[in-house]
């Protein structure tokens, strides 16, 4: 049932007064009309009719969060149990004489009938009870329930009106069902409609559009929003209706409203007008200065925001701020408190534009109250924000923080706000917070440069922590690659020492650190890895791995199983490198570790495995994921990366390509990198037919491990000096050092040998004996690797059949193991015959004979084990030559 619009307040004709003598404003009994662009929230609708079924409904909530909209939209829409009476209150309506007329008066303009007996209030000030028993008694007589909608209840404050709406709601029986809207609770005993399960709430939360409502919403503004920016839009404004409205108006004024929809600045901008009119201007000068001040602030603390503003009534007023709705709201159970987004970013920019010089002052005082309260985190942020860098700097070396910029959920926060810091900022902590940022950046030797200075400054004295920092990080230079370590005895002796140090901090310290001992060890490892000392480097990083729990150092521990996976694939332990550069991948996607902050030693790892194992297109993928992930600064990561790649080339027949990728990192490092340098590209001049290039690249490299000695014994082979190469190899036979890798290729180079002394009988023995040791790790490169008189040797000895089975395969796959490099040349036949050229036309576009082609095309047969063009296509697209 409804009313007209409400005409004058009359009753008989005669034009009702309030006590003052002055007219009703016909205006505030007229129901809102509702947008145009409104959205229709049937959630919100079903509630309020299903509440209007009972006695009292409340409707709560910040300024333009949709309260009176959504209940002028259910007036104009939903079904009611009988006529909405309207009442919209004002400042002026506070006095109860003039309430009550208001109420009389809408009651009469809305046609639900009262008797004049029931009377008018003739006082400003008071209302006599008995007016009231009379109008609740002429409620409870009404034919039907009537509907009364009371808006803007917050504009009359006091015990004296609600205790007067108490009794008439008691009294007037279910005839009256009273809706409340209010930005405060009305103070009403709501504990007790609650009790009696009498009340139905509406609050701020639920008034909150939702994404699927922002859609529609901006649909009606005629509007295409994407759904980023639906989702940029609800999650900035938090689902704030007037905030998404007024958004939506400026989107279609925007040259680009996808733009405007990913912009803070703009939906400031937007709002920045109405919070300070309705809600900043609306509070009491030192509310207003409160807000102001701590507008610098993520969260307030009652305790901070007397600090910064030099009084001691803050709780008082953001108590009172979080129960009138004005967007300051509770944190918990906690003294915290925290302002909407949007408002607090128009509180900041009201400070920046009013009092400017203000705000460094403010994040000064806000670094000492939290420095003061054990909150390192956040006193950082302000004091970088106050620019004063030495207190920061220094604040995070005495709480032994340091460690932070390098590991831990807040390694991208600091190494932002730290690179800001001047660089010739004096000190030893500036000099040390500079050095850990240069390592979070893989700057090894920057680092190193800053430690130089600290060292300097610091002398034989210092507080305890800065020699720990300073330690600390020299370690991790070293395991970096930047301090000359080519044998890990300093990185030994500087991880006992960074031990020693830890001891003279206090231990409580130490305790909420635990990534400062998980960072030794990691250095510690990195720095033998570096060393060519492959077994004590998995130990160490073994070690490390006790330490460095995915809790304390989810990066250490991410790293710390990528450089294990990348020593253990190193050193033929395939299957263990496989399993822990997976689990590397998995704790980094777990732990929320930033896809730019992975390790890239895990795929690393496992592109190493997949190339030994034969799965070239594997090692491939996995070898892109590992150069995406930046860690190339890394020397050992840098190195082994160009070695794979090189190998990878080599595979496909590009040896110029490969001498490329290793010349673009020579002289990256000394000792084991360079050896690896060498190694690598042995094989490439060996691999050309180059024997004597190859042993002057060894020779280059300087002497090395059990790796460079059998390289070298490969050379010599391959340059026809049998003895030197039995003699090299017998110099490192039984070394407990050797790789996996290492011990199958000297079991191979040693069947070479007996091949060419016609002992096929040893060759085939030593065949043996180099499968079962590559078997378990599925180890299959050095047989891929040891060339034409492998294939020979398995084609012309009967003995070799039972051998076979494993050399020609792989499990679940019938190619053939064994595939000799195939030539440029080569390489550029198989391409024309890949676009079905005829003979004739591969020789024109190659400028060859036909006979020349022929040759090349049975030289491919051969060495791709086919016998026909298309077979030969195909093998090579399988094994990714093509």
């Amino acid at each position: 049932m409804r009313a007209g619009n409400p005409a004058q307040a009359r009753s008989g004709g005669v034009e009702r007064l309030t006590p003052t003598g002055d007219p009703l404003l016909a205006a505030k009994f007229a129901i809102p009309a509702v947008p145009r662009t409104h959205v229709g929230r049937n959630r919100l609708l079903d509630r309020l009719t299903e509440g209007t079924k009972g006695p009292l409904t409340v409707v709560t909530g910040p300024a333009g969060a949709g309260k009176t909209t959504l209940a002028a939209a259910w007036a104009a829409t939903r079904p009611s149990p009988g006529p909405v009476v309207w009442l919209t209150a004002e400042h002026d309506d506070s006095a109860p004489g003039v309430f009550w007329t208001y109420v009389l008066g809408a009651f009469h303009c809305h046609q639900v009938p009262l008797p004049d007996s029931v009377g008018i209030p003739s006082h400003t000030g008071d209302v006599d009870h008995s007016l009231l028993v009379r109008l609740a008694a002429e409620l409870a007589r009404l034919p039907q329930p009537v509907v009364l909608v009371l808006d803007g209840l917050e504009r009359v404050p006091g015990r004296g009106v609600a205790s007067g709406l108490e009794f008439v709601l008691d009294h007037a029986g279910p005839q009256l069902r009273l809706v409340l809207i209010s930005r405060v609770d009305p103070p009403l005993r709501l504990h007790r409609y609650r009790a009696e399960d009498q009340i139905c709430e509406i609050r701020g939360a639920e008034l909150a559009f939702t994404r699927h409502e922002t859609s529609l919403l901006l649909r009606r503004h005629g509007l295409s929003p994407s759904p980023e920016s639906v989702g940029a839009l609800t999650s900035r404004t938090e689902g704030w209706a007037a905030g998404l409205r007024l958004c939506a108006l400026a989107m279609q004024q925007a040259d680009d409203a996808e733009q405007f929809a990913r912009s803070f600045a703009a939906s400031q901008n937007a709002v920045a007008d109405y919070l300070i009119a309705e809600v900043l201007e609306a509070q009491p000068a030192a509310t207003r200065d409160l807000l102001v001040r701590t507008s610098i602030l993520d969260h307030i603390h009652p305790q901070l925001a007397n600090a910064l503003t030099a009084r001691e009534d803050a709780e008082w007023i953001l108590a009172r701020l979080v129960h009138a709705n004005a967007f300051v709201e509770p944190i918990g159970d906690t003294p915290w408190r925290r302002c909407h987004p949007l408002f607090s970013e128009v509180l900041r920019a009201h400070l920046h534009s009013r009092r400017p010089g203000l705000v460094p002052q403010l994040h000064h005082q806000a670094a000492r109250w939290f420095a003061g309260h054990d909150r390192p985190s956040e006193a950082l942020k302000h004091a970088a924000a106050a620019g004063d860098w030495g207190y920061a700097a220094a604040l995070l070396v005495d709480h032994l923080a340091v460690g932070n910029c390098l590991t831990g959920p807040d390694t991208h926060r600091l190494e932002q706000l730290f690179s800001a810091m001047p660089e010739d900022l004096p000190g030893v902590a500036p000099a040390l917070v500079l050095a850990a940022c240069a390592l979070a950046r893989g700057e090894a030797a920057s680092g190193g440069e800053y430690l130089d200075r600290a060292e300097e400054l610091l002398g034989s004295t210092g507080a305890p922590e800065e020699r720990l920092t300073c330690a600390l990080l020299r370690l991790l230079v070293l395991g970096g690659g930047g301090g000359g370590d080519t044998d890990g005895t300093a990185a030994e002796a500087l991880a006992a020492r960074t031990r020693d140090l830890m001891e003279q901090v206090a231990a409580p310290q130490l305790q909420r650190h635990p990534e400062i001992e998980a960072l030794r060890r990691y250095g510690r490892a990195c720095a033998l890895q570096l060393a060519g000392r492959l077994g004590d480097a998995r130990a160490a990083f073994t070690e490390a791995l006790d330490v460095c729990t995915a809790e304390s150092a989810p990066e250490v521990r991410c790293h710390c199983l990528g450089r294990l996976a990348l020593a253990e694939a190193l050193g033929g332990s395939l299957r263990a490198a496989g399993r822990h550069a997976s689990e590397g991948l998995d704790t980094a996607k777990a732990y929320g570790v930033t896809p730019t902050r992975r390790p890239g030693s895990c795929h690393l790892a496992l592109a190493v495995v997949a190339a030994d194992q034969g799965d070239l297109q594997g090692a491939r993928r996995h070898l892109g994921l590992a150069v995406d992930a930046g860690e190339a600064r890394d020397p050992v990561v840098a190195v082994e990366t160009a070695v794979l790649h090189a190998r990878l080339e080599l595979a496909y027949g590009q040896a110029g390509s490969a001498l490329d990728i290793l010349d673009a990192v020579q002289g990256i490092h000394a000792g084991e990198p360079a050896q690896r340098m060498a190694v690598a590209r042995s094989a490439v001049h060996l691999a050309r037919g180059d024997a004597a290039a190859a042993i002057a690249a060894l020779q280059a490299g300087g002497p090395g491990g059990p790796a460079h000695t059998v390289a070298l014994s490969a050379a010599h082979l391959a340059a026809g000096k049998c003895e030197e190469a039995m003699r090299l190899l017998a110099s490192i036979d039984g070394q407990q050092d050797m790789s996996v890798a290492d011990q199958v290729r000297v079991r191979l180079l040693e069947a070479q040998a007996a091949t060419l002394d016609k002992d096929a009988s040893a060759a085939v023995g030593l065949l043996g004996r180099a499968i079962n040791t590559a078997r378990p790790e599925r180890l299959r490169a050095p047989f891929t690797d040891a060339g034409l008189w492998l294939r020979h040797l398995l084609t012309s000895t009967p003995e070799t059949a039972d051998l076979q089975s494993w050399l020609t395969g792989r499990p679940g796959d019938a190619e053939p193991l064994v595939v000799e490099h195939i030539s440029p040349r080569e390489h550029d036949v198989l391409l024309c015959a890949a676009q079905m050229m005829s003979t004739q036309e591969i020789a024109d576009d190659l400028h060859l004979s036909v006979n020349t082609v022929k040759t090349h095309l049975n030289s491919i047969y051969r060495k791709l084990a086919v016998s026909r063009r298309s077979q030969a296509v195909r093998r090579a697209r399988e094994v990714g030559i093509l």
